[in-house]
């Protein structure tokens, strides 16, 4: 009996041990089925339920709004946002007539703008979803253009006019960023983050929430392949655009700094480098340009230098050691400073000028214009190596310890030391007084400038001038200008004196030129690599404005590590930033009529044309207008001057070598050229004589080569 009761329990377990593994295959089955239905079946019939069930998926959704433009300072678009259209179809709308009637005509539209596939194609996808009573298929995943838009709304299902029951084609709208002018000020204007669309660097961050405006929010159907079809266009799915931005930025100027970096940055294969334009009465930037050198030996602005890259500025520092010294009445620039030949220690480290030793007996102006470390040493120890916290705080009176306060995001802080500061020594206050034991900003040290060339009146650097929304003034961001100078008269006047002198006579004399006065200040300071000072790796800089009288800007130009090119040369900022000072301020200057004194208006009486010798008459009559200059209206096609001073035509004939004596080169070339002569010029001006003599019948003329002399 109890071996009977043992096999029954034994049987039972086996049945119950068979049906869970029975389950377990089922279980597995199904999922394997589930799993193959979802991504590796492709009938229709199971392409038919995935949609049907990703259709039942209502969600809240997001529309973007579009993007406010960015504007230069004279309305020429930076960036804007240029919308894109995915267009889809809801078949089930239109009755079965206007269907059959218009839904060729419709495909062919399709193949037209899209040129992926035919129209037959297209009238089969539609025809499909109407038969499946699909409430919506998405005809292409590719985004239409605005033009190709209104291409579309001319056809059936989409366009305006129709009844409602006619209707049936979806648009929806995408925006995308552009930048009419590339990758110029790239870094300056910033760009988005692909899947949020928020600005992530420049002034796309610094005024994401004006540029973004309001997205809507509304229901949407998600169907298969994550595709959103609107359940309904009400006001809640209306996005309201963002403001627009207008700046400062010159397009001229920025790629007039641009293109002198680049050429000097490929000159010297430095790591990077930037230029800042800023006007020197409201701050206004016009131009702020970044490059920097990439592994394949490209520049490209992937990184503010201006804003955010902070370094030891070296000698252009020692404007503000020298308008301290001057502030407290320390030093006389005629005094003389035995620098000596040698260079000198002082406490744990050593000095030196850029010759290795000593400059020997200098002015103290002359320690700024030739930009002696020792001499700047020298008059320091004089007065403030007892006062060093009086130093520091005349650095703090001159605005180098604050940021600028610009309105952008990423500006990097100052690091000034001071006396209270952790890492201070006695040889801090020596190593600051020529541009060392700190990080600066370019932007920072030529705000500094800035106010010099401002009669010491601290101007804040402006980059958004104004918002707006559509034509409405929203904010008006207007200059700030401190209410007082941040020194006396007298040491501004004395800093002009200093600066003017570099240029004059000093670190800078080669950028001097005899049209408009520079003044500024050379800096060149050893790059830090693990902790050290490198001889020979260099941050190079010059700070100055222009013209020197009156000053309209101010201008920076760093280059960062340059290295010799096969001609050797020095590494100095004399050598390497001036330059590109002096070549961007060249062309600003032939640019801006403003700087130019009037011409004086002339009493002169209409002229008589007896100095035009000959030319082309319809050229004639428009420079003679231009002039009030009288001419002979009857007169037509080529023609020369009489004696008399009065016009008359100059016969030329197709056939005969043309008479050019008295033409400008270019019209000499047009008639010869014309006739298949090939032309050798000599000298200058107008024709004078031709080899050939006009007149000649030209199939005589051998070779046709002809000699023009100028005079």
């Amino acid at each position: 009996m109890k071996n009977q009761t043992n096999n029954i329990k034994q049987d039972i377990i086996q049945r119950a041990d068979h049906i869970f593994y029975l389950v377990i295959v089922l279980a597995v089955s199904v999922m394997v089925r589930l799993v193959y239905l979802q991504y590796f079946h492709k009938d229709v019939k199971g392409k038919f339920w995935r949609e049907r069930v990703a259709a039942t998926l209502i969600q809240r959704d997001t529309i973007r709004a579009m993007r406010g433009n960015i504007y230069a300072n004279d309305g020429r678009l930076l960036a804007t946002s240029l919308p894109t259209y995915v267009v889809g179809i809801d078949p089930t709308v239109a009755k079965p007539a206007y269907f059959a009637d218009k839904v060729d005509s419709l495909a062919q539209t399709l193949a037209r703008i899209y040129r992926d596939r035919s129209a037959r194609d297209y009238a089969g996808v539609i025809r499909d979803a109407r038969k499946h009573k699909r409430r919506y298929v998405l005809l292409n995943h590719r985004r239409i253009t605005f033009q190709e838009r209104t291409i579309l709304l001319k056809a059936p299902f989409f366009r305006s006019t129709s009844k409602v029951n006619a209707r049936g084609g979806v648009l929806r709208a995408y925006y995308e960023r552009y930048h009419p002018f590339n990758r110029m000020a790239e870094r300056t204007i910033g760009n988005l983050d692909a899947k949020t669309g928020r600005g992530l660097i420049g002034l796309e961050a610094s005024f994401q929430p004006e540029l973004a405006g309001r997205n809507a929010v509304g229901l949407v159907e998600v169907l298969a392949g994550g595709v959103r079809k609107p359940v309904n266009d009400g006001p809640d799915m209306k996005p309201e655009p963002g403001m627009d931005l207008y700046t400062t930025i010159d397009v001229n100027y920025q790629d007039i700094a641009e293109s002198a970096l680049h050429e000097t940055l490929e000159k010297y294969k430095a790591a990077k480098g930037s230029v800042i334009v800023m006007e020197v009465a409201t701050g206004e930037i016009r131009a702020m340009a970044n490059l920097t050198r990439t592994k394949a030996g490209n520049y490209v602005e992937n990184f503010n230098h201006a804003l955010a890259g902070s370094n030891d500025p070296g000698s252009t520092f020692k404007l503000a050691t020298m308008m301290a010294l001057m502030e407290e009445k320390a030093i006389s620039l005629n005094q003389m400073v035995q620098t000596g030949t040698h260079a000198v220690r002082y406490n744990s480290i050593w000095i030196t000028d850029s010759n290795g030793g000593g400059s020997g007996p200098l002015t103290a102006r002359e320690v700024f214009e030739k930009s002696s470390n020792i001499g700047t040493h020298l008059l320091m120890r004089s007065y403030f190596y007892q006062r060093p916290a009086l130093y520091c705080q005349y650095l703090s009176q001159f605005h180098l310890t604050q940021p600028t306060g610009i309105r952008m995001k990423g500006e990097a802080m100052p690091v000034v030391r001071n006396p209270d500061m952790k890492g201070w020594s006695r040889a801090s206050i020596t190593s600051m007084s020529y541009g060392y034991e700190m990080q600066l900003t370019p932007l920072q040290m030529l705000t500094f400038y800035n106010a010099v060339a401002n009669n010491g009146y601290w101007v804040r650097p402006l980059l958004v001038k104004q918002i707006k929304l559509a034509d409405e003034l929203v904010e008006e961001n207007k200059p700030y200008v401190s209410s007082s100078p941040f020194c006396s008269k007298e040491t501004i006047r004395k800093a002009h004196e200093l600066l003017r002198g570099v240029v004059a006579h000093g670190t800078a004399k080669h950028i001097d030129n005899p049209y408009y006065e520079i003044a500024g200040k050379t800096g060149t300071a050893q790059k830090i690599i693990g902790g050290l000072y490198q001889r020979g790796r260099y941050y190079t800089s010059f700070i100055g404005y222009f013209p020197a009288d009156k000053p309209k800007y101010s201008m920076i130009v760093v280059v960062d590590n340059p290295h010799q090119g096969e001609n050797g040369g020095s590494l100095y900022a004399g050598a390497v930033s001036a330059p590109v000072f002096k070549a961007v301020a060249d062309r600003i200057v032939a640019y801006d009529i403003r700087m130019h004194a009037p011409m004086k208006a002339s009493n002169a009486q209409p002229q008589s044309t007896t100095s035009m010798v000959a030319g082309y008459a319809d050229d004639l009559h428009t420079i003679s207008d231009a002039l009030h200059i009288k001419s002979e209206p009857a007169v037509e096609g080529w023609v020369e001057t009489t004696p008399s001073g009065r016009w008359k035509s100059r016969p030329t004939r197709p056939d005969q070598v043309p008479d050019v004596r008295g033409l400008s080169l270019r019209d000499a070339l047009f008639l010869l050229e014309n006739r298949g002569f090939r032309v050798q010029v000599e000298g200058k001006g107008k024709v004078k004589q031709q080899s050939v003599d006009p007149g000649i019948e030209i199939a005589k003329t051998i070779g046709k080569l002809i000699t023009l002399r100028l005079g």
